[in-house]
């Protein structure tokens, strides 16, 4: 059986989507990016390609790189919190995500924390932390000089901080608890939340200024269930939730009959939630919805 240039591609798009999702935060983009590396490919002269899966990695981060650019002008004038766009991946869309290392790697807290790098430093950090490349491969990823990637490697960890697992693995505990802080919103039911919510937890929305949602982080679990004991039951009257795995850690997905209006990630130490990043903005649900539908 013949071999087309799609089939050899393919093998490799999973691998791709991964990298292109953790350098630009949006899996809209990173299925764009991916999409703009096969046409390359289909185009390019496969003789003086030695090795593909080198080759099409290179490609992918050089044009993640320029569409980081143009996303930091947008992320500047974004209305409120800015979040990625959140991923399902149960179902292994990211990759394998057996340990707290890898789960953290693509957490939306380590994706918001990336976004304090430049483009090259997160290329540089994505490679080196995700994908396991030494410094001289990254050199030949990026065309800089070795000593110049082990600089940018070294600010990037200094304004990232130290690679840790920033969160439990989720677990059945945790999906329970995640049952029980829904139940305690839905009946507006203060004490609970409170019992449920690490006293220096914080709750973080983003809606894009195209739905209500809180514009600035919720800062301390008495305030948090406070906001939510008092919106909870008017705001989830006829709100399905369904329990799902978001950036490798538990996560809500909330539907309004046919369609997905939220998908939430939350944080969890020592039984409690201590972090709940929340995207309701219907632009950025648009991949989980079709990862969801296809489920």
């Amino acid at each position: 059986m013949t071999t087309t240039i799609a089939d050899e591609f393919e093998v490799h798009r999973p691998r791709l989507f991964s990298l292109a999702y953790r350098l630009l935060g949006s899996a809209e983009e990173a299925e764009d990016a991916v999409q703009d590396a096969y046409l390359r490919y289909s185009g390019a002269d496969r003789t003086g390609i030695e090795h593909l899966a080198a080759w099409l990695a290179k490609v992918v981060t050089n044009l993640c790189l320029n569409r980081l650019t143009s996303a930091r002008a947008r992320r500047e004038r974004y209305v409120g919190t800015w979040l990625p766009e959140p991923v399902v991946t149960g179902d292994g869309a990211l990759g394998p995500l057996e340990s707290a290392e890898q789960r953290d790697a693509v957490s939306m807290a380590m994706l918001v924390l990336l976004e304090r790098l430049t483009p090259t430093e997160r290329a540089v950090y994505v490679l080196r932390e995700a994908f396991g490349y030494g410094h001289r491969e990254i050199a030949g990823v990026l065309d800089l000089g070795e000593a110049n990637c082990r600089q940018l490697y070294r600010r990037a960890v200094r304004r990232v901080g130290e690679p840790q697992a920033r969160f439990e693995p989720a677990s059945e505990q945790q999906e329970e608890l995640v049952a029980s802080f829904i139940t305690a919103a839905r009946e507006g039911d203060l004490a609970g939340l409170e019992k449920l919510l690490a006293a220096d937890a914080t709750w973080w929305s983003d809606g894009g200024g195209k739905v209500t949602a809180a514009r600035w982080p919720i800062e301390g679990g008495p305030r948090i269930a406070h906001f939510l004991a008092g919106g909870g039951p008017k705001f989830t009257v006829g709100l399905d939730f369904v329990p799902v795995e978001v950036n490798g850690a538990t996560g809500l997905a909330t539907w309004a009959g046919d369609t997905l209006v939220g998908l939430a990630a939350f944080e969890v130490r020592d039984g409690l939630v201590i972090g709940v990043r929340a995207v309701v903005n219907p632009e950025k649900l648009a991949f989980a919805r079709r990862q969801l539908v296809r489920s």
